[in-house]
């Protein structure tokens, strides 16, 4: 895959914000009942959101002719405000929705997309970006952790309640907050290649663990994958409890997970 024919931007219209909201239903395979409509994507972005695409130039009549550029993944953020118990409320973005089409995966677009969020609200002033995602996805947490600096302390069970995506495999809808402090020292460092932490493997104070094979059991093994969502749910609460965040992820030679938790100091 060749990165220079791949476009991030925002997306522009009716024509390329349906694409995004097909690319949502084929992703997740929902039904009608789960679906984000067009009309909130383009309500998204007139309210502070955003909706920002990645466009592949490569493809034949790509932006020729007046033709849309072909959507290769979007990522949907939504505006909210932060009102704590003392002290001013401030505006921070959750990005509710990432995609990306099945043959550019493991190719960089995810964290692009993510990059181009953090750049954008930077430039509006916005410093924090949270989202949740699924602890149970070994890839998520690696690109959420690893690549992108995001912190998590909260843990969210059955979130979203009954979700007809093919992705969930009909499990709880459990969800950890991703908290994402864009302009950071510490992500600004991972960002630029230089890590400012250390090594959280050596610091980590516990690990809470997923095999390789969890995708495959959420599929075939649901009973199996439900006992592993149950005990890690629990380990994750107790963390959680007692002041410990997921600083960090690991993926061994075996493709196994495992999230490092310690204080945030």
């Amino acid at each position: 895959m060749k990165h220079d024919s791949i476009l991030i931007r925002t997306c522009n219209g009716f024509d390329e914000l349906r694409a995004c909201v097909e690319m949502q239903i084929s992703t997740w395979g929902y039904d009608a009942t789960d679906v984000i409509p067009l009309k909130a994507f383009m309500l998204a972005q007139k309210i502070g959101g955003q909706v920002i695409g990645a466009f592949d130039l490569s493809l034949a009549g790509a932006g020729s002719d007046g033709t849309p550029e072909t959507l290769i993944g979007f990522a949907l953020s939504l505006p909210g405000v932060k009102s704590p118990a003392h002290g001013i409320p401030w505006p921070y973005l959750h990005s509710h929705m990432l995609a990306v089409h099945d043959n550019y995966r493991n190719c960089g677009i995810g964290r692009a997309l993510k990059l181009e969020q953090r750049r954008e609200a930077l430039a509006r002033g916005i410093r924090h970006m949270e989202w949740t995602f699924d602890p149970l996805e070994i890839k998520n947490a690696h690109l959420n952790l690893k690549k992108l600096g995001a912190r998590c302390r909260r843990y969210a069970v059955d979130f979203y309640g009954h979700s007809t995506s093919k992705l969930q495999a009909g499990l709880p809808t459990d969800r950890l907050f991703a908290e994402w402090n864009l302009d950071s020292p510490a992500v600004a460092a991972l960002l630029d290649g230089k890590p400012a932490t250390g090594n959280e493997k050596a610091k980590a104070a516990e690990k809470i663990t997923l095999p390789a094979e969890i995708s495959q059991w959420k599929q075939n093994a649901r009973e199996k994958a439900q006992e592993l969502q149950l005990k890690n749910r629990a380990l994750f609460q107790s963390a959680f409890s007692r002041g410990l965040a997921v600083i960090g992820f690991e993926i061994d030679e075996g493709g196994n997970g495992s999230y490092l938790l310690d204080t945030e100091g």
